[in-house]
């Protein structure tokens, strides 16, 4: 078992790795606000606190009595959940030093706060973008039924991964399959054998995706929700999207996602499907070294 710092360590206000054998604890901390938390514990719940398939490193920061106040992955993707200032600046410390970050994404004040801390020098802003956080609950509008809405199969990687792709460069500038092409397609691989990816077929086309992104057991996180050009408009994606949630609804209490404040279109459907708005979330992308690897998805 590895060794906890000790109580001297706690005074210098240093974040500090996590291990393994602090995963309850990470996760009972965590679990108090579980819609703002989804993506950290789906990463715990699917690959443990120590893993490369996290794409960075947990760390943990305690007061003067040894508790937790705050928890933060910092990598490819930087997230943070405290409400500690002192956490904040203990983290944005941490995430100076990493120069393959991708993006930060929180809460809006949130990240409004560590980006005073980190941007002296850290990686500088490329892209930042306003996103609002929605939630949906039973009971769920009814829709007709769509038929062939199903999980995706490995054979349909090929059709799922372009899509998946455009959509990501889209939203950060950066094609994963330019990047770090190996990786990309490891990572929706895994979706699919996990069940995670969701698609209707129409004469062999895909028409509607969804991705099943974290699964934190009372919530779930969507995310990469597309539907066809063609098929915009019409009500496909609404109703694919009121039937995707009633099956999640059995196995969790929540669904949510994320959305750009400027995409009208996409309010105008998650708000037909029954999401409601919970609250305002900052993404900023970074501008990475030359050197590093990896890209986002």
């Amino acid at each position: 078992m590895a060794k906890m710092p000790s109580i001297g360590q706690f005074t210098q206000s240093i974040a500090h790795p996590l291990t393994a054998d602090q995963e309850v604890e990470v996760l009972a901390f965590l679990s108090q606000r579980p819609l703002h938390t989804v993506t950290m514990v789906g990463f715990i719940r699917d690959n443990g606190l120590v893993s490369d398939l996290n794409r960075g490193t947990f760390f943990g920061y305690r007061d003067h009595n040894g508790e937790l106040q705050g928890v933060a992955l910092i990598g490819h993707a930087t997230l943070i959940e405290t409400h500690s200032d002192e956490a904040l600046r203990a983290f944005a410390a941490v995430a100076q030093t990493c120069t393959t970050t991708h993006m930060l994404l929180g809460e809006r004040d949130q990240i409004s706060a560590f980006w005073r801390y980190y941007s002296a020098t850290g990686q500088e802003m490329r892209l930042a973008y306003r996103e609002s956080l929605f939630e949906l609950r039973w009971p769920l509008a009814v829709q007709p039924e769509v038929a062939g809405l199903r999980r995706a199969t490995e054979a349909e990687l090929s059709l799922v991964m372009p899509v998946q792709a455009q959509m990501a460069y889209e939203e950060s500038g950066i094609d994963p399959r330019k990047v770090d092409p190996q990786g990309f397609a490891q990572r929706c691989r895994r979706r699919i054998q996990q069940g995670r990816t969701w698609v209707l077929m129409q004469n062999k086309q895909l028409v509607f995706k969804a991705e099943v992104i974290s699964d934190a057991l009372d919530v779930m996180y969507l995310e990469g929700i597309w539907v066809d050009e063609v098929e915009r408009r019409n009500g496909l994606g609404v109703r694919c999207l009121t039937q995707l949630s009633k099956e999640l609804l059995r196995r969790t209490d929540s669904i949510c996602l994320l959305v750009n404040e400027m995409n009208k279109s996409a309010h105008a459907m998650y708000r037909k499907s029954g999401f409601r708005l919970r609250s305002t979330y900052d993404t900023i992308f970074l501008q990475r070294l030359a050197s590093a690897s990896g890209g986002n998805n």
